[in-house]
Parts: structure tokens; C-alpha cells; sequence
């Protein structure tokens, strides 16, 4: 009974993951027919309905979703400790998870990962880039890369990058067009170029500091993105001012492109970490990959 059981909770786990019985069986190596007929017998025995199934698809009841929960960290779990077993061998390898927002996969992650990647050829690294506040355990992530501030409080947290700085910028064309503020309440009457908050859909207010006084300020403007490269791209073109992380122009900067404004407003800030469940069983592959990324500047 445990193994009739244990077989099919695993080939549920797949169903509910693809979301499909014929991609669930290409990736079990089971024919459709097998697959179902094992589901029906795990809903009998459990008397329970996990799966709502239309002809077009497939999705999890609210029991199912539940079970999903339950069951998806604990078989992590036991493939995470026969992978660590494996790799008694003499080099490392594994499959790692990541979750960054834009700016901390071009900052801090991708320089690190293409010399990590080339001094671990066995070791496959997954990078999803997101900039919503993603819950790495329900979306089955090993970790997370995000500001320090916005790292819950139950996480591991390891930090993987510099204090860096916001910059407010603008073409000189504009700047040449409209003057230049002098304080961020100015910045009401310039035309801006907004953020779109992912998480909840929000427009972002600019964020300062300077001297222990702290200000947020709602701009407006006929330009709103959610992507960091766009909005440098239109500041560029003099269609508005832009609030972006100082790295990401720094050539622009140099090269007069663009032009700095309300710079002794943008104090530094602590930067990136990597974060992860404390009560993760850890593989050597991720464990390599913490202390490559580890900050120790």
C-alpha cells in the first residue's frame, strides 16, 4: 500500500505541476492511459478529488492544491539528500534554482555565474527573472535574489553585492529644455518617466534621503514601464527624467548622454542578497554557489 501509494502521489506531483496528462506522461515515461487510470485509484483510496479535469485542461482542486503544498517541499527534500549522496563522486553536480529581479541578475549574478558555470561543468543553473516578490518555496526556487529591505525576515540572507546608489537623470537636450530641480519636490514639475510596481501593479514614488531626512515623491509623465533598460532608453531620447540604479549608466554618464541630477539626495543603500529557506537541506552544488556569490568586499 505505501508503495502503490508513494508511486502515485509522485506521478499526482507531475499532473499538477504540467498541468497535463500527456506532457505528465512523456516526462513519467508512462503511456496517458497508465497515468490516469493510477490517479483515479489514488483519489479512491483517498477518497478525496485532486484533480478537476476538462478537455482542455487540467488543474488541481483545492484539496489538490493543498497536497501540492504538503507533498512538493518533502520529495525536494529527498531528491535534494539522494543527490547529495551522489555527488560523493570527485566533482560536484546538480540542478540550482534561482529567482532574481533584473538588476540583481545583471549586476551580481550573471558576472559571478559565467565563471562559476565554467569552473563547474556538471552543475545546471536555472535563472527565472522576475522583479515581482516571488515565494521561492511555492514556486519550488532554491533561492532568491533581492535587496536586502525586501528579504523576509525567516530567510536566510546572505549578502552578494555592494551598497549602491539610485541616480535621477535626464538628457542634456531635456535638462537644456526644462532646467534642472534643485530638490525632489521640484521634480512634480518636470516630466518623469514612472515605474510599474509588479507586486501589486502600483505606480513606484522615488525614494531620497539626505541627511537623515527621507522623502518620497509621486512624478508624473506620458511614459511608464516596467522594465529598467526602457526607461533609460526614453531618458535618453529627452522624453523625461528616469530614477534608476547608478551602475546601469554609468557609461551613459561618462559619455554625456546623460546628465546626473539631485545627486547629494541619493544616499547609498545596502545592495543584494542571496536568500533561501533556513530548514533547506543543502546540496555541495548549491553550497559552492552560495560562497562564489558570497560579497567580500
Amino acid at each position: 500500500m505505501l508503495k502503490e501509494n508513494f508511486n502515485d502521489l509522485i506521478s499526482f506531483l507531475v499532473v499538477a505541476r504540467e498541468r497535463s496528462f500527456t506532457k505528465a506522461a512523456a516526462k513519467l515515461g508512462v503511456s496517458q492511459s497508465a497515468l490516469s487510470h493510477a490517479i483515479r485509484g489514488l483519489e479512491e483510496r483517498l477518497e478525496l478529488r485532486l484533480l478537476t479535469r476538462t478537455t482542455r485542461s487540467v488543474a488541481p482542486t483545492d484539496v489538490g492544491e493543498k497536497l501540492v503544498n504538503s507533498l512538493a517541499p518533502r520529495f525536494a527534500d529527498l531528491e535534494n539528500e539522494l543527490l547529495a549522496l551522489s555527488e560523493m563522486r570527485e566533482r560536484p553536480a546538480g540542478n540550482i534554482r534561482i529567482n532574481a529581479a533584473e538588476h540583481g541578475m545583471q549586476s551580481v549574478l550573471w558576472p559571478v555565474l559565467k565563471t562559476f558555470l565554467a569552473d563547474y561543468p556538471d552543475i545546471n543553473v536555472e535563472v527565472s527573472v522576475d522583479n515581482a516578490l516571488t515565494d521561492i518555496v511555492s514556486g519550488r526556487f532554491d533561492a532568491g535574489v533581492r535587496l536586502g529591505e525586501q528579504v523576509a525576515k525567516d530567510m536566510i540572507a546572505v549578502r552578494i553585492g555592494p551598497d549602491f546608489s539610485m541616480a535621477v537623470v535626464g538628457s542634456p537636450d531635456f535638462l537644456a529644455r526644462h532646467g534642472t530641480p534643485a530638490t525632489p519636490q521640484d521634480l512634480q514639475r518636470f516630466r518623469c518617466i514612472n515605474m510599474r510596481l509588479p507586486t501589486l501593479g502600483g505606480i513606484y514614488a522615488w525614494e531620497f534621503e539626505k541627511e537623515g531626512r527621507e522623502l518620497r515623491v509621486r512624478v508624473d509623465g506620458q511614459l511608464t514601464f516596467n522594465s529598467l533598460h526602457q526607461r533609460i532608453d526614453v531618458a535618453k531620447l529627452g522624453l523625461g527624467l528616469a530614477m534608476v540604479p547608478e551602475d546601469t549608466v554609468q557609461e551613459e554618464l561618462a559619455n554625456g548622454q546623460l546628465v546626473r541630477v539631485l545627486q547629494e539626495w541619493c544616499e547609498p543603500f545596502p545592495g543584494y542578497y542571496l536568500y533561501y529557506p533556513s530548514r533547506k537541506q543543502h546540496t555541495t552544488a548549491f553550497s559552492l554557489f552560495v560562497e562564489a556569490l558570497r560579497f567580500r568586499g
